[in-house]
Parts: C-alpha cells; structure tokens; sequence
C-alpha cells in the first residue's frame, strides 16, 4: 500500500529493538553451559542462570529501562531454577517457557476472538493512545488480522519445545530457546507489519493516528 503515514514509523521502530528479546536468550544459554561444564549438574547449571539473570537484570537497569520489566525477567529465571532444582530434572527449567507460551498463545488468539486483539493493546500503551484506536474501524481490523502472527510465534515454540521437553533434550531445548527467542520475535514483527499495512487503506494517516468518528450530536 502506499499511504504515506503508514510508512513513516514501522511496528519495530514502535515497539523497539531486539535487545530485550537477546537478553532474555542469555540465562538458558548459562544455564545449559552449567549444566554441561558442571557435569550436566541442575544446581551448576541453575546456579549460572540466575547469575547471567541478575547480570543481565542489572544491565538493563544501567540502561534505564523499567524496574518494573527488569524484575518480572529476573524472577522468571529463578522461578524456573527454582523448579529445576526441585525435580532434579534439567528440563524442567524450560518448562516456566514451555507454558507461559501455551498461555501467550491462548491469550493472543482469544483478544481477536473478542475484539480486544493484544498487538493494538500493546502499540496503544507505548504510543499513548491507550484504546483510542478502537474507535477506529480500520486499525480495529488491522490490529486484529495482524494480532494472529503473534499467537502463532507462540503456537510454533510450544509444538517445538513440547518433544524436546518430553524427551528430556537439554541441549536440543536451549539451541531452541535461542533460535526461537530474538530470530523468530524479529521475523514475526516484520511480517505482522507487512500485514498491517495490507490491512489498512492507502489514505489512512498512520498508527499513531486513529481516525475517531466525531461523536453524535445530542
């Protein structure tokens, strides 16, 4: 399409960089390292975890993203040393992203069911828009059809990792943890912005700029 205030800021640019996607590959990649140089050890290997964590937590706050953010990744990984160490089974320290991606999965694909679709949530909180733009028919449609890439990235890292997982490949489970995390993140934001723009009409002024109809007059 060629309307032009669409083409002035892309979903990326939007939502940010890949930077918290790598982030959030570091802690698995220590921890499977751990666990291989402690002698395939859970503590070693959930101990190398929540250290990577808390290194990598303290960088993002150097950087002065939000505390807030910092801390819900932070607990994460101790939650899922925290279930490894308790089952003695390597595995299970995926198993904390095995589910929250069933239920992100879940989660995505219901918003568009009942017309709150989630990526028109999440750009309208970072533009402040809040849900201003479900006033707008067009974004309204937009958000939605764009909104499925997004379940399906979730839907794709569970059908990966749920055989890893039951087989118990530790390795196989955080090579996939990489690929899957920042590579797959990228490629399913380009392509929920290519839908996007499809999505919208050639006139329309942009994201950032719903088209509210006036409200009635009394």
């Amino acid at each position: 399409m060629s309307g032009t205030g669409v083409h002035q800021e892309s979903l990326a640019e939007i939502l940010g960089g890949r930077r918290g996607a790598l982030d959030a590959s570091l802690p698995p990649v220590a921890f499977v390292l751990g666990w291989l140089l402690g002698g395939r050890s859970v503590a070693a290997g959930a101990g190398a975890a929540v250290g990577c964590g808390l290194v990598v937590g303290a960088v993002r706050l150097a950087r002065g993203e939000k505390p807030r953010a910092t801390v819900v990744s932070v607990a994460f990984v101790v939650l899922a040393a925290l279930i490894a160490l308790h089952t003695g089974r390597a595995e299970d320290f995926f198993l904390v992203q095995l589910l929250s991606n069933a239920a992100s999965a879940l989660a995505w694909a219901a918003s568009v069911v009942i017309r709150w679709p989630l990526l028109g949530l999440v750009v309208g909180t970072v533009t402040g828009q809040r849900t201003r733009w479900r006033r707008d028919p067009d974004l309204l449609r937009a958000y939605s059809v764009a909104s499925w890439p997004w379940a399906g990235q979730y839907v794709l890292r569970v059908l990966v990792f749920t055989p890893l997982y039951l087989t118990g490949d530790v390795l196989a489970l955080g090579v996939a943890r990489v690929a899957l995390t920042w590579p797959l993140q990228a490629l399913c934001i380009a392509f929920s912005w290519y839908v996007l723009r499809r999505s919208l009409p050639e006139d329309h002024p942009g994201l950032r700029h719903p088209r509210v109809p006036p409200a009635p007059t009394p």
